[in-house]
């Protein structure tokens, strides 16, 4: 007779759990008792063994700060040998978030981890979160994904590859420049080709968390050289979002200087589009000015994933020039070659 595969699911909180509150909807404790009722036994007996660990303190996704990722990362890894597969339960605004810094952190997997959430609570009569909770459940019991994934609405992503693009629709999530790991509808279309080859046996890169200096600046018409060198200064490493394929304000020369001097400070620059897809290339003189500064080429990497991966490699006691070789090396399927 099969063993019955057991399911770790961590809720972290976000609306998949939230309830009417006098101020809105808000996380709540309970939910191990909210599903258990929108799922009865009858149904539930279909479903793996399921273990949910309901975090002390439950939180807003738009309240995640990057020792929580250290934390989630923690917990899986603490309980790895205990459970075939694992689902974390999260809201939906910094989920892409949560799950590349979770690709990065949790490496080398060889079971499941599927991040997910909902647009809709639970409690709720319409809602979309018990067709992503129990697909991520099955998704994470019966089908070998030796990955971080992100299940939403019938796609299944690459956590680190995928950006939330719809505020309020249902396929809030998707992944315009690596294919979807699976398509779901009536049956589950695993995409074997793009999953991450699994490994002979687990090893996590996972140092203590400490507080990094990774900054952002969204690059615009009118930004000086002034503003960017206030925003840069002190940074272990700062992202760029240029235009189109990587370019930028390359005549400026208060601002190439404003990169220069930052560069020779030791703050690794990296250069990100703004475009939601496509890729940092050479192919125009203004963004191959800019990568005379220093500033490292991302490729396609989503902003959620370059920032993750800085975030992760500072952890690890890397800086400057080691930093910025690191951040160029693949690590875990989140820039393509």
């Amino acid at each position: 007779m099969n063993r019955r595969k057991r399911i770790y699911i961590a809720y972290t909180g976000g609306t998949i759990g939230m309830q009417r509150t006098p101020s809105g909807y808000a996380p709540v404790p309970g939910f191990s008792d909210l599903v258990n009722e929108k799922i009865p036994p009858r149904l539930a007996i279909s479903l793996p063994e399921l273990v949910m660990h309901e975090y002390p303190r439950l939180i807003d996704s738009s309240d995640i700060r990057p020792a929580h990722w250290f934390a989630i990362a923690r917990d899986i890894a603490d309980r790895y040998d205990d459970f075939d597969g694992f689902v974390i339960l999260h809201g939906t605004d910094t989920m892409a978030y949560t799950a590349s810094a979770l690709s990065f952190l949790l490496r080398d997997l060889t079971k499941p981890v599927i991040v997910t959430g909902s647009q809709i609570p639970l409690v709720e009569l319409r809602n979309d979160a018990q067709n992503n909770l129990v697909t991520a459940i099955e998704l994470a019991a019966d089908y070998p994904i030796p990955e971080v994934a992100l299940y939403f609405n019938g796609r299944l992503l690459r956590g680190n590859r995928a950006s939330k693009y719809k505020a309020t629709g249902f396929d809030a999530f998707d992944s315009p420049n690596y294919p979807w790991l699976a398509d779901v509808g009536i049956f589950i279309d695993l995409n074997t080709d793009a999953l991450l080859p699994c490994p002979a046996e687990t090893a996590f890169e996972l140092p203590a968390y400490t507080h990094n200096d990774v900054r952002v600046a969204h690059l615009y018409p009118g930004l000086t050289g002034e503003q960017l060198l206030a925003l840069g200064q002190g940074a272990r490493a700062l992202i760029l979002r240029t235009y189109g394929v990587g370019n930028g304000p390359a005549s400026d020369t208060h601002f190439m200087d404003a990169l220069r001097s930052l560069h020779a400070a030791g703050t690794v620059l990296v250069n990100v589009t703004q475009c939601v897809q496509g890729s940092v290339t050479g192919s125009y003189a203004t963004g191959t000015a800019l990568a005379r500064t220093g500033l490292l080429p991302a490729g396609d990497m989503t902003l959620e994933a370059a920032y993750t991966k800085l975030y992760h490699l500072c952890a690890t006691g890397l800086s400057g020039q080691a930093l910025a070789d690191a951040f160029l090396t693949p690590r875990c399927g989140e820039v393509s070659a």
